[in-house]
């Protein structure tokens, strides 16, 4: 035998056409197919080797090159190696793809006690004692009364009080900053008016989102409210009206009310108070605006019934799982009708009295959105559960109405936006967030568990990698923020809960909830927004200008009369700036290009805060923080930063 024939060895190969294909990476000690047809292979030509791949027959080690471009590509980055492909098989999971079986009720299994069987009979009794309710005409029947019931529920709601005595829990009479005008102008009258209001359930939860400056004291995470620690319970213009109510005792923090106002006009030295779970701040210096509340109001049907109206959906939704049982497409449908009109008509009405029109215009693309839901996973869990409805209502219908209300259930985490800033900005957030990271990636490597089980993993993989980059182009987008609202959640996650399992249960009940929470609430907000739509009341970030008056240049001898502050002249017109605003005790006492300002108007005896900005356009930009002027004649300077 030749030297160049010994080089050579011998080796089954397939060709395609053939019987029985060669599959890289399967069992060939059980295929005769690749005895057909010898294929020779170089083994001192390392081109040649490049292209083959390595199988072991009856002990002996063979090359067989890929027959196609594609598996040589696939072979030239390493696909068909044994631990590639044995990662690939276990992804992919089993073949064919298998059904997950439905779970057995836990209330119809038996259990076993010192060598006993006790049989659990709850959910067959159950069913068998409230069959004859599952007729059509029983559902019809209720779901008529139910639409009748909720209707006049809605007018006692909301339509039995003026609809402009309807204010929300943030509506202020003076507005932040220099937004009330010059003097205060905009905000008028002062004093000698009265006005009867009603303010809805909860505002002693509704808080700032950005720091707010009164006077030398900042605030945030907490309602606005400033004084009424005097007899009269004084309150200075720009407190939150319904907070302050609360605080008063004029109205309840559970059920709203009706209350009315007396503007007061000018007072000085707001008193902090804290009563009914609510703390004002103080303010020791003066203001032209204020109020207090009268002892009684001339407004009736005042009463939030949210409350009373969430326990009776509630109880609505459970007689549909657990007793009256209609098809499953029937209840996801009813349950998804019922959480959006309780959003919209009474836990989180986007004005008041509700508007209707708008609510319709989220309500029908809403619908479209649902069907998605009941396609990609419902209809695969929920038939699961109709041997148990006693677990289909706890599994379902329990994280359903904590994601329906998670304006009220997760207002306890730090967390109101995923945005940089607020993150940063509020004690605890971080923390926060990293939890919720965590339980996320445990929930969502349980799900791929099930998933891997039935050999769906590789679909739903691939689906989410390309939205993965789809949103990734998107957030690419220029002068655009990425906002991943609960709603948008709600719809990425869904598909993956389409187990029958009860953990599938409870994530599609929960994320159902956050949907309609997101969309009755707000509608379908934009997932791209601009820094503008984000930032609230925030602070622009723009150029501030600088106090030339500071703690060791200033005359502490001389009175308020002849005292003048300066500050700094305007920069290079480049910048875009054409003149100032001066705010004095928190209200606009100055506009224009000068650089200094007398202090002779200013009371005597009592401290003075000043921040400065500079305007363009009449557009007023960002404040210094305040710099602060003692009764002693102490003049402190302000702290770096922006109001």
């Amino acid at each position: 035998m030749s030297a160049a024939s010994s080089s050579r060895t011998h080796i089954p190969y397939t060709k395609p056409g053939d019987d029985q294909d060669f599959s890289p990476g399967g069992d060939l000690s059980t295929s005769k197919a690749y005895l057909k047809q010898p294929h020779t292979v170089d083994s001192e030509d390392p081109e040649s080797l490049a292209y083959a791949e390595s199988v072991t027959l009856r002990g002996r080690s063979y090359y067989s090159p890929p027959r196609t471009r594609r598996e040589q590509l696939l072979s030239y980055v390493g696909w068909y190696n044994p631990t590639v492909q044995k990662i690939y098989k276990y992804v992919q999971g089993p073949r064919p793809k298998v059904n997950l079986p439905d779970p057995t009720p836990l209330l119809g299994s038996a259990i076993q006690f010192r060598g006993r069987s006790y049989k659990l009979g709850l959910e067959p009794t159950l069913i068998h004692a409230t069959r004859f309710l599952q007729h059509e005409w029983v559902f019809v029947l209720l779901a008529t009364a139910y639409i009748v019931g909720m209707a006049f529920f809605a007018r006692a709601q909301a339509w039995l009080t003026p609809s402009d005595s309807f204010i929300s829990c943030t509506s202020v009479w003076w507005t932040m900053n220099a937004a009330c005008g010059l003097d205060g102008r905009d905000c008028m009258p002062f004093d000698n008016t009265s006005f009867a209001f009603r303010c809805p359930a909860g505002c002693s939860g509704v808080t700032l989102h950005n720091p707010r400056t009164v006077g030398d004291e900042t605030v945030n995470f907490v309602p606005l409210i400033v004084g009424g620690g005097d007899l009269d319970q004084t309150y200075r213009g720009d407190s939150f009206i319904c907070a302050a109510a609360v605080q008063a005792g004029k109205i309840s923090d559970s059920k709203g009310g009706c209350a009315t106002m007396s503007l007061v006009g000018t007072f000085t030295d707001y008193l902090p108070f804290t009563a009914n779970g609510l703390s004002s701040i103080g303010f020791p210096s003066q203001f032209p605006l204020s109020f207090h509340f009268e002892p009684t109001t001339e407004l009736t049907h005042c009463t939030d019934y949210r409350n009373g109206a969430l326990t009776f959906n509630v109880l609505i939704t459970v007689l549909i799982f657990s007793v009256l049982r209609p098809k499953p497409i029937i209840a996801f449908w009813a349950i998804f009708c019922i959480g959006f009109w309780h959003i919209t008509l009474f836990s989180q009405p986007r004005n008041l009295p509700p508007p209707i029109d708008q609510a319709f215009a989220s309500f029908l693309p809403a619908l479209f959105v649902a069907y998605y839901f009941w396609r990609v996973a419902w209809r695969f869990t929920l038939p699961a559960f109709r041997s148990a409805p006693i677990e289909s209502s706890v599994w379902f219908l329990g994280p359903f109405w904590v994601g329906v209300l998670a304006n009220l259930t997760t207002e306890r985490i730090p967390i109101d936006r995923l945005t940089a800033q607020d993150i940063r900005g509020r004690e605890g957030a971080l923390t926060a967030l990293i939890i919720i990271i965590i339980i996320l990636v445990v929930i969502a490597i349980n799900q791929v568990r099930i998933i891997r089980k039935t050999g769906w993993l590789l679909q739903y993989l691939g689906w989410y990698v390309f939205g993965g980059l789809c949103v990734l182009v998107i957030a690419l987008l220029p002068n655009l923020q990425l906002r991943v609202h609960h709603y948008i959640i709600a719809i990425v996650l869904m598909p993956g809960t389409a187990w029958p399992t009860r953990l599938s249960a409870i994530y599609q009940g929960l994320l159902l909830g956050l949907f309609l929470n997101g969309v009755a609430a707000f509608g379908f907000d934009s997932i791209l927004q601009t820094a503008a739509d984000l930032r609230r009341d925030a602070v622009l970030g723009s150029d501030i200008p600088s106090f030339l008056t500071n703690a060791t240049s200033f005359n502490a001898s001389n009175p308020l009369t002849n005292r003048t502050i300066f500050w700094s002249p305007l920069p290079d017109a480049s910048a875009g700036w054409d003149g100032f605003s001066l705010l004095v005790d928190d209200v606009e006492r100055y506009v224009g290009v000068a650089t200094n300002f007398s202090l002779a108007a200013l009371k005597e005896g009592v401290p003075h805060f000043f921040r400065l900005a500079y305007t363009s356009q009449d557009q007023v930009a960002d404040f210094t923080m305040p710099a602060t002027l003692w009764p002693n004649g102490t003049w402190v300077d302000p702290l770096p930063g922006r109001t």
